[in-house]
């Protein structure tokens, strides 16, 4: 991810998430958002996703995105143990 402003997509609107963490390490370089959609019906999942986007902004909307996704899957799947 490019940039150094703070994104402004998740402070500028209401998400519905959780939490929305941004992360980073100048040692290595490393930006990270750590998003949770809902820990309503019980612990959050996860993922991984290493993809050099061209912005914070454009980073951060394709993670709430995808957690807005896999929402409806994970609540019907209650119960079910991985």
């Amino acid at each position: 991810m490019t940039g150094t402003s703070t994104p402004s997509g998740v402070f500028g609107r209401h998400s519905g998430h959780e939490q929305v963490v941004f992360c980073q390490d100048e040692a290595s370089g490393l930006k990270a958002i750590i998003a949770i959609y809902s820990t309503a019906l019980g612990p959050g999942l996860g993922g991984t996703r290493f993809y050099p986007y061209e912005s914070e902004d454009e980073a951060l909307a394709d993670v709430l995105a995808v957690l807005e996704g896999l929402a409806p899957g994970t609540a019907t799947a209650e119960g079910v143990r991985c």
